[in-house]
């Protein structure tokens, strides 16, 4: 399990392994120095389309 914690409105993510071979593939298609980049927006993105799950 990844270690996430919420400080301020920031969400702190640490040891987050993705076992997922087609997301793999996607990110590896663009330049290692953009990934971190890529990721925080898919993960922002991801997660505003759960907003409201909670009460589901």
């Amino acid at each position: 399990m990844a270690d996430i914690q919420i400080d301020d409105g920031i969400i702190k993510i640490l040891a987050l392994d993705i076992q997922d071979p087609n997301a793999a593939a996607v990110l590896a298609a663009y330049p290692q120095a953009r990934w971190a980049e890529i990721t925080r927006r898919a993960i922002k993105i991801g997660l505003g389309y759960l907003k409201g799950g909670e009460q589901g």
